[in-house]
């Protein structure tokens, strides 16, 4: 198998020319014809996660978070010391951004709901035609604390506690996910009626905007809530026969 086979496998399951992204999706760094034996996953193509890899030995390196975002005016800096081991050592880099966060199966957010248990799903979080998320119903209803405790224990928090604001009913049983930065979406979650939203990071308004719109929100933190992506794709690739590894590098945020 090539590096082009792969990224061909993956692109057919995510359909990255569907999404309207800042970032570039598909394979950012060659060679296109090397050969993959070992695929290392990680959420972001951080000098710490591309040394790791190239130490590991991988061939390639799959991200949610690569290197190429709008395009690149200068290989300089910060990114030619994230680029440079990956040529040095042949090894590919494929990045997967909106498409991994919107994806019905393998998504952060579907990942994340199937962690939480939640049914009866709809899209949830509208961006240029494609969702970047899930809403749906709890298994039960369930406590602002409760619904915190689950998510600490689900998410590589990196020891961090789940910052909740919790202005919705006492028993939540309707919940949209968004993960990463998905507190934008906060009129969403209020128009499509929900309890609550889960997301990664807050914007300074989602404090008041959620106060007055009686939603309880979430915080997970970006990197923890977006580990399932990578992770399914990694599963994914487990059924192919090649040697893969994750990547932990938790960063509180």
């Amino acid at each position: 198998m090539q590096v082009s086979d792969v990224a061909d496998r993956y692109d057919k399951r995510l359909r990255p020319s569907d999404y309207e992204d800042a970032a570039t999706n598909g394979v950012q760094v060659g060679p296109l014809d090397g050969d993959v034996e070992r695929v290392a996953f990680a959420v972001d193509a951080a000098v710490a996660t591309v040394e790791e890899a190239v130490e590991w030995g991988a061939d390639l390196l799959v991200v949610h978070h690569g290197v190429v975002w709008g395009g690149l005016d200068a290989v300089t800096g910060r990114e030619y010391d994230r680029v440079r081991p990956l040529v040095d050592a042949e090894c590919a880099l494929y990045a997967a951004h909106l498409p991994l966060d919107g994806h019905s199966e393998l998504g952060n957010a579907a990942q994340l709901a199937d962690a939480l248990g939640v049914e009866s799903r709809a899209p949830f979080g509208a961006h240029a035609g494609e969702h970047l998320g899930v809403r749906g119903t709890l298994t039960e209803p369930t406590a602002a604390d409760d619904l915190a405790s689950t998510l600490e224990t689900e998410l590589d928090t990196g020891d961090q506690p789940v910052q909740t604001l919790d202005f919705g009913p006492d028993e939540l049983s309707e919940v949209a996910i968004l993960t990463g930065s998905g507190a934008d979406w906060l009129r969403e979650a209020e128009s499509a009626g929900v309890d609550a939203l889960v997301t990664g990071e807050a914007k300074g308004k989602l404090y008041h905007e959620a106060r007055e719109a009686g939603i309880s929100v979430f915080l997970g933190g970006h990197y923890a809530t977006e580990t399932f992506g990578v992770r399914a794709l990694q599963s994914v690739a487990d059924e192919w026969g090649v040697e893969t590894a994750f990547l932990s590098h938790p960063t509180s945020l």
